[in-house]
């Protein structure tokens, strides 16, 4: 075993897919972590699941094959049960005389080839695939969960003789009964779920209207709309999510909040749950919060080499405040996360809080706001500074007792993280004073101001070249010696982005260094306008330069940076 990890070591390295320090991080994270060194590998992101997997092909003799450039004839599919491809994670690809050849992602598995030579009574040849392309696969031809599709699920309902229109009088009774001798609902639920995970979705919506209920994911920043089921599962949808979330429901009046653990597919995964009455009835959105997300590591944010080397010096300070900035949804939790996974040593305490917890951290002293019994922002960090902690994450920097807590924290030698709404960085300066900090205050404690955005990349297995007009590249600002030397590519669309041509977001960042000049401005009460010009002048590279560097180097296009950022005047 030992010889076969140092030899997929070395063939990644000899490939020049990751470097000798990457392999030897994704070891040190593979003992932590009690999985295979070149899992750990694609896991921080050094390289592709695709590129692991040839070269495991390669050692072990064996075919890799690219699902997403290959169509398996029903005929073939038939030949393996679906539940056996599910509970195996494996696909029949073709036949070869007698033997079946079937794709599987593990060949140090020994004992699945020989479980099904004995289930199907044939001789197996083995092929390797991605473990995500095979279960992908098996979705495409099996159907969704059991051989269920959603439409043949929302069927059931549709013939079914039990009426579900809800009336004031009987609605309580009417849904517990709904939720708990149903087994229809709790099926279309969990679809519901297991659907969104496989597709990446962040957040599933349930909205109602006045003839139909409408049913969205957000995949990769952008609402998708996927079923619309009959208005009167409205009612048996809901308690079946609220009792999940351990919310009352009688109630109907108030908004709620609640959390889901649940194991969809392979994956366990948190659902944060929010429910409120509209005029047509209660909308739900529940959000899918994967541990696989945070594990992400400073380096896979997105940060130009510049930016990536001034983040990291700064966020290795012993004091001093680290502002993030973005609108909800731009990936400010992740990239605090990221930092705080950097910094989390045993000789390093670090608390946060939060308004809620996201994610759960190993290591980290994590607490909740709650309000209703008085533990807001300022009251934790009152505490946690008699905690003697080294960092401190502030959740959200919203008001002046914050802000001022965050201060005095970080003015009494504690490194403070913490995130602000705002458009730009320059203007997380302006915004503090706003609140009542005094700017002498700002000037002496902030060390840095991370604006940030997400844009969509083009899908790995569709992208192409193309050409932008000339119209094009004057809008955007791009220089006709830049277009020379750039690689522009867009998604034509594909099964493995959805046909939407893009597949995965990175961040484009705004990152402003608080130089003598800036602080001198700060303290002298120059407007967001001033304090970015000067800051452009000293070398920072605005959110739309940055995503335009990216569009040069072909991960996203022209149209996604307009999506998120606009051009400087």
């Amino acid at each position: 075993m030992a010889k076969k990890k140092a030899k997929i070591g070395d063939l990644l390295i000899r490939k020049g897919i990751v470097g000798p320090d990457q392999w030897a991080e994704a070891e040190q994270m593979a003992r932590d972590q009690n999985i295979q060194p070149h899992e750990a590998v694609v896991r921080l992101g050094y390289a592709g699941a695709e590129d692991v997997m040839r070269c495991l092909a390669q050692i072990h003799g064996c075919d890799f094959v690219d699902l997403n450039d290959v169509a398996i004839p029903p005929a073939i599919v038939e030949l393996v049960p679906e539940s056996v491809a599910r509970e195996n994670m494996v696909i029949p690809l073709a036949e070869n005389g007698e033997a079946l050849k079937i794709l599987i992602s593990d060949p140090n598995d020994f004992e699945t080839p020989e479980k099904l030579r004995f289930i199907l009574n044939r001789k197996i040849e083995i092929a390797l695939a991605t473990r995500e392309s095979i279960l992908e696969a098996i979705n495409r031809n099996y159907g969704q969960i059991d051989g269920e599709s959603a439409d043949s699920m929302l069927q059931e309902f549709t013939d079914t003789a039990i009426d579900f229109t809800e009336t004031e009088e009987d609605r309580v009774d009417q849904d517990e009964s709904v939720d708990e001798s149903s087994a229809p609902i709790v099926r279309l639920v969990q679809l519901m779920i297991t659907e969104a995970v496989q597709l990446r979705a962040s957040d599933i919506h349930i909205e109602p209207f006045e003839d139909r209920v409408r049913i969205r994911y957000r995949i990769d920043g952008v609402l998708v709309e996927r079923d619309s089921p009959p208005r009167r599962l409205l009612g048996a949808l809901l308690s079946r999510v609220k009792i999940l979330a351990s919310m009352d429901i009688a109630e109907r009046r108030r908004a709620q909040d609640g959390r889901i653990k649940i194991t969809a597919g392979d994956k366990e995964l948190d659902l944060r749950v929010s429910v409120m009455p509209t005029s047509h009835g209660q909308t739900c959105v529940m959000r899918l919060l994967d541990k696989e997300n945070i594990r992400i590591g400073v380096r896979q944010l997105g940060l130009s080499e510049r930016d990536f080397k001034t983040f990291r010096g700064l966020i290795r300070r012993p004091n001093g405040i680290i502002l993030v900035t973005g609108p909800t949804g731009s990936g400010k939790t992740t990239t605090l996360y990221a930092a705080l996974n950097e910094l989390n040593r045993p000789d390093r305490k670090i608390i946060t809080a939060e308004d809620p917890v996201e994610y759960y951290l190993p290591g980290i002293n994590q607490v909740e706001v709650r309000h209703n019994i008085g533990l807001d922002f300022a009251a934790i960090i009152r505490s946690m500074l008699r905690q003697a902690p080294n960092i401190i994450l502030v959740g959200e920097m919203r008001d002046y007792e914050t802000a001022s807590m965050g201060i005095q924290a970080s003015l009494t030698g504690h490194l403070v993280f913490s995130t602000l709404h705002t458009n730009d960085a320059p203007g997380a300066i302006t915004r503090m004073v706003d609140m009542g900090v005094p700017a002498y205050l700002v000037a002496g404690s902030v060390i840095g101001i991370m604006a940030q955005r997400l844009v969509r990349v083009n899908c790995s297995k569709c992208r192409a070249p193309y050409t932008p007009t000339d119209g094009q590249l004057e809008a955007a600002g791009i220089t006709p010696e830049q277009a020379a030397s750039a690689t522009f590519l867009k998604g034509r669309g594909c099964s493995h982005c959805g046909n939407s041509g893009f597949r995965g977001r990175l961040g484009i960042f705004e990152l402003m260094r608080m130089t003598s000049k800036i602080r001198e401005m700060t303290f002298g009460g120059a407007t967001t306008h001033e304090i970015r010009e000067a800051a452009i002048k000293e070398g920072m590279i605005t959110l739309y330069d940055d995503g335009i560097m990216k569009v040069l180097n072909g991960v996203t296009t022209v149209e996604e940076v307009y999506r998120v950022a606009k051009r400087s005047d």
